[in-house]
């Protein structure tokens, strides 16, 4: 892959004025500049689900892996744990990460496995047309509920904080300079990183004027906090107008789930040596 173009020649077919643009965009000028550091291109991962954004891995010319709606997580749980040299990045969407992949995002953040998650979070199904999202705010009217949903949003910095992600952040899709320090610094964070962006459909779920009027970028905040993180999280819920605060919210420094499995494997001799011990003992 290195020396090659970083962005593909496939076409593009994404909507005009989506936000997975931004997001690529960002992607794009991270990886670039990491490569430009001495992070070969070779050793970056690109897993991406079902979903709009899961054309993120033919739109990039890096070594990529498509999974099952749900599944980006443990993908990149073993592609981590099989090489740990590897830069492992999960691209997915608010579908598939907070719907069919709740249980291995939770799970992820739990381990504190080494891995990027960005979560494409556009609050709404596009590619099957507009159905709602474990983020959809209640009432949304959709193609699945055109009666409003029922349903409040959950909210994912929450849930992530109180499932151990040692980095937890949120971006937003109109703000390219911002999102572009968050992603960087996500993936150079060693530990489970996590950002939600807020992303624009902007064609079943346009909300950019609510989020250009609330967003805020995070002063003076203690990252270091769990209590300031959790109290910053739920200060906007998904669903009524409020403060949106953008950036990261936690940054800790634990032991990752790949440096404990790593620690955990013993040479093929050593393994034969236990082998045989077991069976002697058994004789």
């Amino acid at each position: 892959m290195t020396g090659m173009p970083l962005i593909s020649d496939t076409q593009n077919t994404w909507c005009p004025g989506c936000g997975n643009f931004s997001i690529q965009h960002a992607l794009k000028a991270v990886l670039s500049t990491l490569e430009s550091e001495g992070i070969s291109r070779d050793t970056m991962v690109l897993v991406t689900g079902i979903g709009c954004h899961a054309k993120m891995a033919d739109y990039f010319n890096i070594n990529s892996f498509y999974c099952i709606h749900g599944r980006t997580i443990p993908v990149a749980t073993g592609i981590k744990i099989a090489n740990p040299d590897l830069t492992v990045i999960c691209c997915a969407g608010d579908g598939d990460a907070y719907a069919e992949g709740l249980d291995h995002l939770i799970f992820g953040a739990k381990r504190n496995i080494d891995i990027t998650v960005i979560v494409h979070n556009n609050r709404v199904y596009g590619l099957t047309t507009g159905q709602y999202t474990p983020t959809s705010p209640l009432g949304f009217r959709g193609r699945s509920t055109p009666a409003g949903t029922l349903e409040y949003p959950l909210n994912p910095l929450e849930m992530m904080l109180a499932t151990g992600a040692t980095f937890v952040g949120r971006g937003y899709s109109r703000k390219i300079e911002s999102l572009k320090s968050l992603i960087r610094e996500a993936i150079l964070h060693r530990g489970f990183s996590f950002i939600d962006v807020l992303q624009i459909c902007a064609t079943f779920f346009d909300v950019h004027d609510v989020y250009d009027q609330y967003v805020y970028e995070l002063r003076d905040h203690e990252s270091a906090s769990f209590d300031r993180a959790m109290e910053k999280a739920r200060e906007w819920d998904y669903n009524n107008k409020g403060p949106i605060a953008l950036g990261a919210f936690y940054r800790a420094k634990l032991p990752t789930f790949d440096q404990k499995v790593t620690a955990k494997i013993i040479s093929l001799e050593g393994r034969t040596a236990a082998i045989q011990r077991i069976l002697d003992e058994r004789r």
